[in-house]
């Protein structure tokens, strides 16, 4: 598993990303469209419900699959997919600011988007489980 260091350093950043996506996740499936886009999350609007419950759902399952596979010893390479899968909804989290022109809300994507992607990359790569 090489260095502990880092292996430190990408279970603590899998566990912040886990907290934050499930956290967003579980709002996004349990509030109405409506309240979400009222509360700043105005992309919401521009999507269907079950759009914007989906990608609740891929967020808080995005965080689950974090922690638990490796948590657990079952299936431990599902934390790298779960990484990268976090990523890419980043990525399109971030293109719906751009053309939303909200770049307020780009940094916190980006940020996000590179934490995950560190986190596969050192998962897929030398830090894998």
């Amino acid at each position: 598993m090489g260095n502990p260091l880092m292996n430190t350093a990408l279970w603590t950043a899998a566990s912040i990303l886990a907290l934050l996506f499930l956290m967003a996740g579980l709002m996004k499936i349990s509030q109405p469209r409506e309240k979400l886009a009222a509360s700043g999350m105005a992309w919401a609007g521009d999507f269907s419900p079950r759009s914007v419950r989906a990608i609740g759902a891929v967020e808080a399952l995005g965080a689950l699959g974090l922690i638990l596979p490796a948590a657990l010893g079952i299936a431990p390479a599902l934390a790298a997919w779960a990484a990268l899968g976090l990523a890419a909804a980043m990525l399109g989290a971030a293109a719906v600011h751009l053309r939303r022109k909200e770049t307020k809300a780009l940094p916190v994507a980006l940020v996000l988007f590179l934490l995950a992607a560190v986190v596969a990359w050192g998962r897929f790569g030398p830090y894998a489980f």
